[in-house]
């Protein structure tokens, strides 16, 4: 059975590339009908926090990226690691270590100032120490010092390192908890691990995690080393690029599904197709088509894709969210009001969740002020079509878009104007901004009290305006 693990430190927050990674992971293993494995690597116990645990797992759950087993978390392993790593010096792959930081540290700079790769010269390897009380030691994997590590990286291609390039890495630190590479190993072996998908910025580890496998006759996975995102200026995808957790989209009011879609885009194509259902993702994903170049996040590309999200899924998904986004703003939202009406109204024109909340809050709400650019058309001109507006509307029997569309077009035959000199100065009377569906339907939907109200007041600022 295909197996695939995510494994990230809690260290912080559920960041895009993490949540890229996560996702390929899922849809190989859904692919091949496997299994998906979250993995806490939580051992780092100065950074990693229960914060940074629950962003992660808030991250996968927003996303829908559910596990079939786990999460684990590593600090609940460290018996079996400890067993691991005696194992290892007991059969002869792995001793201890009684060179100081001090040492370690000269050694390093003469090799630096020998224009040597900084690596561990092997002083106890062959000494058999043996702990003693009080006597600070590591543990060192005893690396072979012949032949060739050679894999093939479904990215990458064929990759080969020769052991003389690898140096006995430290598997437990002098306190006894294991490092990285070594608790990496014991996990992937433990779960059955078939394919490792992970980020490039391990594929050094991988030479060093397979001699390890091996020294412990296991069965050694397959490796897809997945490049970095980059930003759109072609550096290191970073804060500076806007943001980068996952998490952070949810609170702009990005949709779940198109942050999917985008994240399997960067890195992974199927033809020229852009927009990709859940189950397509699964059927068409493949590791020989992941790219074996580095992606970069275009946010104007997520914009693009979440727009076109906002208007195909199903309008009560949309309004449950709009409903869920108004309550957190404690907007009370008139339930008399067509709810759904008015967000398939703005659905249409807004890139998000939190654009389309602010679009209609209006009609819920009354504004303080008028948007500043967009009250520029609230002058002298603008009265007399309003003054008449306010007329005409006051005495329709039917307050619907028909009847609306038809006052307003006997004022523009009235006043000799375009429809804009008055469906605009309409728009920013009744919503306070520039930006908003049909003025007839705006006003429908508003409602006949609010919109004469509304309009009324900006009769009394262009007045008060010409005034002061």
């Amino acid at each position: 059975m295909i197996k695939t693990r995510f494994a990230p430190s809690p260290t912080g927050v559920l960041h895009v590339g993490g949540a890229r990674t996560a996702l390929f992971c899922w849809l190989f293993s859904r692919k091949t009908k496997g299994k998906f494995v979250l993995r806490i690597e939580d051992t780092d116990l100065e950074r990693s926090t229960p914060e940074s645990v629950q962003a992660i797992l808030d991250g996968m759950a927003w996303l829908g990226l559910d596990p079939d087993e786990g999460p684990y978390f590593q600090t609940r392993r460290f018996d079996r690691y400890r067993e691991v790593i005696a194992q290892l010096v007991d059969q002869g792959d792995a001793y201890y270590c009684e060179c100081s930081r001090e040492r370690l540290e000269v050694l390093r700079e003469k090799q630096m100032a020998n224009r040597q790769k900084p690596r561990y010269d092997g002083c106890c390897r062959e000494l058999g120490l043996h702990p003693e009380p009080g006597k600070p030691m590591v543990v060192r994997f005893k690396n072979p010092q012949h032949g060739v590590v050679s894999f093939h990286d479904h990215v990458k291609g064929a990759v080969s390192v020769a052991n003389q390039e690898l140096d006995d890495l430290v598997i437990a630190r002098s306190d006894g908890s294991p490092t990285y590479n070594l608790s990496v190993v014991v996990d992937d072996m433990d779960m059955d691990i078939t394919h490792v998908l992970r980020g490039d910025d391990h594929v050094n580890n991988t030479p060093r995690q397979i001699n390890i496998l091996r020294a412990l006759r296991a069965k050694i996975p397959e490796y897809a080393h997945v490049p970095m995102i980059l930003g759109d200026d072609g550096k290191r995808l970073s804060k500076r690029h806007g943001a980068v957790g996952v998490m952070e989209y949810f609170e702009a009011g990005y949709l779940p599904e198109a942050i999917l879609n985008y994240l399997v885009r960067l890195g992974w194509s199927h033809g020229d197709q852009e927009i990709f259902s859940l189950q397509e993702m699964i059927e068409y994903f493949s590791l020989d088509a992941l790219n074996n170049s580095a992606a970069s996040f275009n946010t104007e590309k997520l914009n693009w894709i979440n727009q076109q999200y906002m208007m195909s899924l199903p309008l009560n998904d949309i309004v449950a969210l709009v409903r869920q986004r108004l309550d957190r703003l404690g907007i009370d939202y008139d339930h008399e009001l067509d709810f759904a009406t008015v967000v398939d109204l703005y659905r249409q024109r807004s890139v998000t969740i939190n654009m389309l909340v602010d679009s209609i809050a209006y009609c819920f709400q009354e504004f303080d002020a008028y948007d500043a650019k967009a009250a520029k058309v609230l002058k002298q001109p603008a009265l007399q079509p309003l003054q008449r507006a306010l007329e005409l509307f006051t005495g329709l029997q039917v307050w619907e878009a028909g009847s609306l569309h038809a006052a307003i077009e006997a004022i523009t035959e009235e006043f000799g104007i375009g429809m804009g000199k008055i469906g605009q100065p309409l728009r920013v009377a009744v919503t306070g901004g520039s930006f908003s569906p049909p003025i007839d339907q705006t006003l429908e939907l508003l409602g006949r009290e609010r919109s004469l109200a509304r309009i009324e007041r900006a009769i009394d600022y262009i007045s008060t305006t010409l005034t002061t």
